[in-house]
């Protein structure tokens, strides 16, 4: 079947910098002017200096409804240096033990803020404690807080769902799959994080099923938005794997493929269409199903840099992009 993929979004315009200056001589030879030479420009202030906008990966066939707040972040417009590697500061919205928590924490802000449109009040942002499970966590406003006094998430496991309004639930990402799911009737909303234990889990599955069970949902009523993840291009794995997934779903053996890298026969496995199989066999509409189809690790900006973080890619020394979904008042 088809993917559904929307176009990749034109990186942002970055301005110029006021500090650089372009200087000729011209008038070598010339008869010098006895004009007074113009005073060098001063620096501006790091403070005032304008910042890129967070990077922000939308869903278009979701625009149709307004209550819907939804996106997954890229690697451009944040405030981190820590993997920049001396290029523009970078969006790390994950608190990894190289960055410094303030600026995770001021990055985070500005993506809600740029996601809600500054909209008041700002939405609360819950994240879990991510460990490649197929735990489910159902989030209460009355439950709030759910972080520790530094920021961090309290609730362990794999993916968020709830029905209250005014939340965002994040799931954090550098290669494994983030898939977004709403109700269009009950609002309900969830997050999962889905690595290839989480997908062997059928993570995508019990969700789904846990939303009927909870809130009355049906799956003819659901969208899906399958993010922005390592692609079946970039992801190799071990025979093990394919003999787990292949004893545990009846399509199992469509979800790999043989690649000669380097003279060397490589098995890549394609997450997208696992969780999409997932979404279908839960029911939901195949034309419910967005997939964004950009590869965490090999997708590059027109200049060469990485749009994303990719844990596999770069070796485990990588930030986290943060996939969101919340729903306004309803």
């Amino acid at each position: 079947m088809r993917r559904e993929r929307t176009p990749q979004p034109s990186p942002p315009v970055q301005p110029a910098n006021p500090d650089e200056t372009l200087a000729a001589d011209l008038t070598r030879g010339r008869r010098r002017s006895t004009k007074p030479a113009p005073s060098p420009s001063k620096p501006s202030p790091p403070e005032t200096r304008r910042r890129s906008a967070p990077g922000l990966v939308t869903i278009p066939a979701w625009t149709q409804y307004p209550w819907l707040i939804a996106g997954f972040s890229t690697r451009q417009g944040g405030l981190s240096t820590a993997y920049a590697a001396g290029g523009p500061p970078e969006q790390n919205l994950g608190y990894t033990t190289e960055d410094d928590p303030a600026t995770i924490l001021a990055a985070r802000r500005r993506l809600v803020a740029t996601l809600t449109k500054s909209r008041k009040p700002a939405p609360d942002l819950i994240t879990i404690r991510q460990c490649h499970t197929g735990i489910i966590q159902r989030v209460n406003r009355a439950d709030l807080p759910l972080t520790t006094p530094d920021h961090k998430a309290i609730l362990r496991g794999d993916a968020l769902y709830t029905r209250d309004p005014n939340l965002l639930l994040g799931i954090l990402t550098a290669d494994c799959v983030p898939v977004l799911v709403a109700d269009t009737r009950t609002h309900a909303i969830a997050a999962f994080h889905a690595g290839w234990r989480g997908t062997l889990a059928r993570i995508v599955e019990h969700g789904i099923e846990t939303l009927r069970r909870d809130f009355g949902s049906r799956p003819g009523d659901l969208i899906a938005a399958i993010g922005p993840s390592i692609g079946a291009c970039c992801f190799a794995v071990g025979p093990e794997v394919r003999d787990e997934f292949n004893s545990q779903f009846a399509y199992g053996p469509q979800l790999f493929s043989e690649i000669d890298a380097a003279l060397t026969p490589q098995i890549h496995m394609d997450l997208w269409e696992a969780n999409r199989r997932q979404l279908l066999d839960a029911g939901l509409n195949p034309s419910a199903i967005t997939t964004i189809g950009h590869c965490t690790a090999c997708t590059r900006l027109p200049d060469g840099r990485r749009k994303y973080f990719s844990h596999r890619a770069e070796k485990g020394f990588t930030g986290r992009m943060l996939s969101l979904i919340g729903t306004t008042e309803n």
